[in-house]
């Protein structure tokens, strides 16, 4: 696969990251100068902010879960030359599943739907590594 048809899908997963960082910033910045919560509370990233600035914080906080393999497994693909047409398809699949999530969580962050879309997410990150390792590791 090309080198950009490998990194799209990473671009994207970053852009959710940087997206929902935007959009926790001013809702931490307001609750700070509406005295929602002090800032000595919150200062050693105790969890007292508003319901609704804890849920988005909650969501970027799980950017930097699942997406951190991802990351690694692109660029190792892309290194070792294993960055074929399944990899992408599967790395779609994986970003989509990640928005899907994001979308639930910042939502109705109903547990009983955002836990399935969550366990989709992981288990093709999970083939994703099985796939690449054996190719890697067979040749």
């Amino acid at each position: 696969m090309s080198l950009q048809a490998a990194l799209a899908p990473l671009f994207v997963q970053v852009a959710l990251t940087l997206g929902l960082l935007l959009w926790l910033a001013p809702l931490r910045v307001g609750a700070l100068r509406r005295n929602e919560v002090a800032a000595r509370e919150v200062a050693l990233g105790q969890k007292a902010w508003p319901p609704r600035t804890q849920q988005i914080a909650n969501c970027v906080d799980n950017q930097f879960q699942l997406p951190v393999l991802f990351y690694v497994l692109v660029i190792l693909a892309i290194i070792a030359r294993k960055d074929d047409l399944l990899f992408v398809i599967m790395s779609w699949i994986f970003v989509i599943s990640r928005f899907a999530h994001a979308f639930i969580h910042t939502g109705s962050n109903d547990v009983r739907v955002r836990g399935p879309i969550y366990g989709i997410g992981l288990i093709i990150l999970l083939l994703m590594w099985i796939i690449f390792a054996i190719r890697v590791l067979l040749g």
